[in-house]
């Protein structure tokens, strides 16, 4: 398959590649018949160089093994010389022979076509029989999605003046065929230009066809256009933006992934949104919000992805809000893929305007949920640490964290293996922004686990990292001393005075306030004051005493100026 294409390209391309395949084997019994025929024929007793091609070509196709095992033959110069004359003969039965031939040949060739037999292509393509053009620009397809042709020697031939007049011929398959070879096309950057000047404008007709192939094939092209900041310009100069649009109402899937995907790309550039949003009524919304829906996941998906860069916009987020976006939001948060969902729900909770309507639709109990089903995706713990600590702003959403299964869901992520230290980081630190909260502190301490608490002692000892050591050692500094929670701690203490040493002896202010709040909090345990009389941390607190008391000596004597003195 050709570089450069998604996962998704890849597919559809291999599945139209199979589809290809079968419609050449129901070919194939046809062909022998009517070859058959032509061998019994008074017209061959006389010997043409076309005659001789066509018995040797009748004979080599009576057995699929033996066209393979002939294609150095077939691909000969006495066969290049008798496909010439046939593709130029005004005789359509004998241009039809040809097509058939470079049919045949793109469905079991094994290598490159040589460029010489690229002109009686061109030729038949010109032909003035529509079956032929069919035939012959099916086979193109075959040889360009099997890279047996060069797609850029096809545009320096002139090929895409009457593939691209196929366009106006009104048969559905000369239209799925010629949209075909442009989407194989425009899928070399260098012919995009090309593709663009003469071909957008057919393009989006043909995407409003009633045929659903054509319009499919139509839209496709459409999306291959849009790779590219340059091309994406073009197309929306000549009026693909409400075509686009009109197609997300499609009854076709694949119909609706494709306009989805190119109006994304669209979006991904700002200078396109207003031409975005000034279809009427708010209809591109409204079809977004409504494909996000959709039973197909990729359709919902990709409808998630366009809104997400819309919404950088707080008007557009006001619009999303008054469609009532939450519920098919929070719907795919339930799926196998709710990254996107739960990243566009992170841009609508940075809005302080929209909290209590998330709130109030229940959003944190979903986010609980999810961060209990995902704990080893990076991207759903950062943007929920983000969703809950945004939605904490008030007390209606504190409360609603405390009710949620939000905190229970965020210890439990401190224990994936997977998670790197950026991960991590958002965790301990949102965790310890909870903390700030007296509510949310009781829940913490009530909520968390043995193997919670040795995961954060473990974090707080950490040297690699000194931010997570920080944040993990200020959330325990922050745990209300119950009795089920000094149990918990009490196996750590010795890995915690060892930290905590070691807050003392750093220079940042920060450590060592943090090291002398933890001890005065876990004094609160008549064990840990025990093993801390005579220990060495006790000696470093009576040293950070002493150095606190110079510096506060100091600072007396340093009287500040009055402000007489300074302004005599």
């Amino acid at each position: 398959m050709a570089a450069g294409f998604c996962a998704n390209c890849s597919r559809l391309l291999k599945e139209f590649a199979a589809y290809l395949r079968t419609v050449c084997r129901e070919f194939e019994q046809k062909i022998r018949d009517v070859f058959r025929e032509l061998c019994q024929c008074t017209c061959f007793r006389r010997s043409t160089p076309e005659r001789s091609f066509l018995r040797r070509t009748t004979q080599e196709l009576a057995s699929l093994h033996l066209l393979r095992d002939a294609e150095t033959r077939l691909l000969s110069q006495e066969s290049l010389q008798a496909l010439n004359r046939l593709s130029t003969s005004e005789n359509t039965d004998l241009q039809m022979t040809a097509a058939v031939f470079y049919l045949h040949l793109s469905h079991h060739l094994k290598s490159p076509l040589p460029e010489a037999f690229m002109e009686p292509v061109m030729a038949l393509l010109l032909s003035a029989d529509l079956d032929v053009q069919k035939t012959i620009s099916l086979s193109l397809v075959n040889l360009l999605v099997k890279n047996h042709v060069c797609k850029e020697l096809v545009i320096e031939m002139g090929m895409l003046f009457p593939i691209l007049e196929l366009f106006q011929s009104g048969d559905a398959t000369a239209q799925c065929h010629s949209c075909a070879c442009v989407i194989m096309l425009a899928s070399s950057e260098s012919n995009r230009e090309a593709v663009l000047v003469d071909g957008v404008i057919p393009l989006l007709a043909l995407a409003k066809s009633y045929d659903p192939q054509v319009q499919q094939n139509a839209t496709w092209a459409l999306l291959h256009l849009t790779q590219s900041d340059w091309s994406t310009r073009i197309l929306c100069q000549a009026g693909a933006i409400p075509v686009l649009v009109l197609l997300l109402q499609s009854s076709d899937s694949e119909v609706q992934f494709y306009s989805c995907t190119a109006l994304c790309n669209i979006a991904a550039v700002q200078e396109n949104h207003p031409k975005l949003l000034s279809v009427g009524g708010h209809f591109l919304l409204k079809s977004l919000v409504t494909l996000m829906s959709s039973s197909v996941q990729k359709n919902s998906t990709q409808a998630c992805r366009c809104l997400q860069s819309l919404s950088k916009n707080v008007v557009i987020q006001e619009q999303l809000m008054e469609l009532d976006c939450v519920l098919p939001l929070k719907a795919l948060l339930k799926t196998s893929s709710p990254e996107s969902a739960i990243t566009l729900l992170s841009v609508l909770s940075a809005h302080s305007a929209n909290n209590d309507v998330l709130v109030s639709e229940g959003l944190l109990d979903e986010i609980g949920q999810l961060l209990h089903h995902h704990r080893s995706s990076s991207v759903i713990i950062t943007r929920s640490c983000k969703i809950i600590t945004d939605l904490c702003s008030s007390c209606m959403g504190q409360q609603a964290v405390v009710e949620s299964l939000c905190v229970s869901g965020l210890l439990w992520a401190l224990l994936s293996p997977a998670l790197s230290d950026e991960t991590l980081l958002h965790v301990t630190s949102h965790l310890h922004h909870l903390t700030t909260w007296d509510s949310l502190k009781s829940n913490l301490s009530v909520t968390m686990t043995s193997e919670q608490v040795s995961r954060l002692v473990k974090l707080s000892g950490q040297t690699q990292n000194p931010q997570l050591s920080y944040n993990s050692a200020a959330i325990i500094s922050k745990l209300e001393m119950t009795e089920e929670m000094v149990q918990l701690l009490r196996p750590h203490y010795i890995t915690m005075m060892n930290y905590l040493l070691v807050f003392l002896k750093k220079k940042d202010v920060k450590f060592q306030h943090l090291g002398m709040v933890t001890v005065f909090n876990l004094k609160k345990d008549g064990d840990f004051s025990s093993l801390l009389a005579n220990s060495e941390l006790e000696v470093q607190l009576r040293k950070v005493h002493a150095q606190t008391e110079e510096t506060r000596r100091l600072l007396q004597m340093i009287q500040p100026l009055s402000p007489s003195s300074v302004n005599p």
